[in-house]
């Protein structure tokens, strides 16, 4: 199933086609800026709010919030359609904003989080969305291209503007900074974005939301923490917020995309690259730290080449994709990955110039596979289910990290991260090659894609 195509704009209707699209990215320059401005705040923030024991609580309740609120957003817009639930995603989260930079204690901050996570969940999901109903597929891709150089720029910005901020003003500013862009971006939305989606009669199965929220977050928080009698819980309740899903005529999860080969393929490479790359970042700061001896700098800067090539590969994905199969860039993509993580294997007790330059070629993998898949994911999407496969997808790269995060945490083992040194390098080592694994399955996977020529890929677009 494809989406239908779009129909011929006149020029006004591209102008303001053009303007909402800019408020959209704004949007998600934001949900992107907030992690690297605060993360860069957060120890004087902790000091003002006396809560050194509760450090790691604001990061994990903003993503846990994030992360479990997409897929609802997702679902939800596809019956009521995006623009307004877009518009009630950025006013939570600049609420939540300026409820953060207001904290008077950190359980103010926590709340405020949540309810700038909430808000957060809608921001990139809703706008990849209403980018799919709103462009054909060559014209998203170049857009989402765009918006994966909105991540790059944010990374390299946000901790240069965040320690700024911090040292000359407040760490408060961190915060307040988002709401004048956020106020702009809500704004040229309301003003120039025409609804898109059309709305369903159809009622949200508000049971299996429940179960399927409380259970992906059980699943992270347990993670996150390291609380293994809750992450087992969560997964038991996701198999049975499942088990409904499949038994409700609206259910939360796109269940007739999934029907689907491209969608299931989309889903588990999300997932598998996100527990690879996502679960071996987390540690990459600490080696750059603990075995190539470099300081806070060095440790910031070993995640900077991943990040650019990241960014570039989107950017040259969207060019590529006009003369390549989107399936044959997604399987360059994951071998460029597999190549890469091996070769790290071996690299270990190698400078940390080495971690970086393999660094820069496993962001291009991601660029690569991450990018086409979501392409993929929302051609082969009816528009009825637009909402949830985008939700859907991102969702599936964020669980997989999440997993990978803490698998990989007991692979590196607590002794080694304390220890350091070569115990550190060799327990990076085989999280290593759990991530080869995992890349491989995913790699064999992409080789059941569908080859769609890119006159043809036009033609359904």
């Amino acid at each position: 199933m494809t989406l239908p195509a779009q129909p011929e704009l006149t020029p006004p209707q591209l102008r303001l086609r053009q303007l909402a699209t800019v408020g959209l990215i704004l949007g998600v320059f934001l949900n992107a800026l907030e992690a690297s401005v605060v993360s860069t705040a957060m120890p004087s923030v902790i000091r003002d709010l006396h809560g050194s024991a509760l450090y790691a609580l604001p990061f994990a309740v903003y993503m846990l919030f994030s992360t479990v609120s997409s897929p609802l957003w997702g679902r939800a817009s596809d019956i009521v359609g995006r623009k307004r639930l877009y518009l009630a995603g950025m006013v939570l989260f600049l609420i939540g904003s300026a409820l953060c930079g207001a904290a008077q204690s950190m359980a103010w901050l926590i709340g405020a989080r949540a309810v700038q996570g909430l808000g957060a969940g809608a921001l990139l999901t809703i706008s990849l969305t209403i980018v799919g109903e709103l462009y054909s597929l060559q014209e998203r891709s170049r857009v989402q291209s765009f918006i994966s150089g909105v991540w790059g720029v944010s990374g390299l910005v946000g901790p240069l503007l965040g320690g700024f901020l911090t040292d000359h003003l407040s760490w408060r500013w961190t915060f307040y900074v988002s709401l004048p862009f956020g106020i702009l971006a809500f704004l040229m939305v309301t003003r120039f974005l025409f609804e898109t989606g059309t709305r369903r009669q159809a009622q949200l199965d508000w049971l299996g939301a429940l179960l399927f929220t409380a259970g992906s977050a059980l699943l992270i928080w347990g993670l996150e923490l390291q609380q293994w009698a809750f992450a087992v819980l969560g997964g038991l309740v996701l198999v049975a917020a499942v088990g409904l899903e499949f038994r409700h005529p609206s259910p939360l999860l796109p269940i007739q995309a999934l029907g689907e080969r491209v969608t299931r393929v989309a889903f588990a490479g999300n997932f598998m690259g996100g527990a690879a790359y996502f679960g071996v970042i987390a540690y990459l700061p600490l080696y750059a730290q603990g075995v190539a001896g470099g300081g806070a700098t060095a440790a910031g800067a070993i995640l900077t080449p991943m990040l650019v090539g990241w960014t570039l590969a989107s950017i040259a994905a969207a060019q590529l994709m006009k003369r390549i199969p989107l399936s044959r860039i997604t399987q360059a993509g994951f071998f460029v990955l597999v190549l890469m993580f091996v070769a790290l294997t071996f690299t270990v007790h190698s400078p940390l110039w080495v971690t970086s330059v393999l660094g820069f070629f496993v962001g291009t993998g991601m660029g690569f596979s991450m990018l086409t898949l979501l392409l993929s994911a929302q051609q082969s999407a009816g528009k009825g289910e637009l909402g949830a496969v985008t939700s859907g997808v991102l969702f599936a790269r964020q669980m997989g990290g999440a997993l990978g995060v803490a698998v990989m945490a007991l692979l590196i083992g607590a002794a080694a991260i304390r220890a350091g040194g070569l115990d550190l390098a060799e327990g990076l080592r085989r999280a290593y090659f759990l991530a080869v694994g995992l890349l491989v399955v995913a790699f064999f996977m992409s080789l059941r894609l569908p080859t769609v020529r890119p006159e043809q890929q036009q033609r359904q677009a």
